[in-house]
């Protein structure tokens, strides 16, 4: 794979994560409600999917994934459904400062972050439509080695923890100046809002 080529992966790449859709309002509700805390859980369960759909498209499993619509069906709901209980969840949280609410939000970080993420994003049969589409334009398909998928690889395994932090740290920033328990409830509504908002976007695709 030429140089050329890999930048141009990893710059038409950066901006698709960075592109606002349901993810990233999934991770900045959940930042804006919880703030740094299971960030690196709930990031890693989109690394994974993106990797998942990246390993389908150069593989050419395409065709595979395609026999396995119903499969992916049913992740796609149940994904809805952790998105919908999530804002729910937001919707009814007390008004705790937001000292008291991260000590109290243990049990909603770990695996718990990491599967609703990876749900979600393996919810979205558009990805490996981006890959599909992007991959034969910086690599030949039918050549590549091992060394190209390790590149590509590398490249999505920095790129979109870079661009979902920055989210999670801005989120989590703006997430400080809500210091009363009023502003607390007005912001977990919000939150929940986003949440069920990125729930329907999935949903109707």
């Amino acid at each position: 794979m030429t140089l050329a080529g890999l930048l141009t992966f990893c710059a038409v790449y950066t901006l698709a994560v960075a592109t606002p859709g349901p993810g990233i309002a999934a991770i900045v509700a959940r930042s804006l409600a919880h703030g740094f805390k299971g960030s690196p859980a709930f990031v890693a369960g989109f690394l994974l999917g993106d990797l998942v759909w990246f390993g389908i498209a150069a593989t050419g499993l395409a065709a595979v994934a395609k026999t396995a619509e119903t499969v992916f069906i049913a992740i796609k709901w149940v994904g809805v459904a952790y998105l919908l209980y999530l804002a729910w969840k937001l919707w009814v949280a007390p008004a705790a400062t937001v000292a008291v609410t991260e000590g109290q939000q243990r049990g909603q970080h770990g695996w718990k972050a990491f599967l609703a993420s990876l749900m979600l994003t393996l919810a979205n049969p558009k990805a490996i439509l981006f890959f599909l589409a992007l991959l034969p334009t910086v690599v030949d398909l039918t050549t590549m080695n091992l060394l190209t998928f390790v590149e590509i690889t590398l490249a999505i395994v920095v790129l979109q923890p870079l661009v979902l932090f920055a989210y999670v740290f801005l989120a989590a920033r703006a997430r400080q100046l809500f210091t009363t328990p009023k502003a607390v409830r007005r912001l977990n509504r919000s939150s929940g809002v986003a949440m069920a908002g990125a729930a329907v976007v999935v949903a109707t695709r």
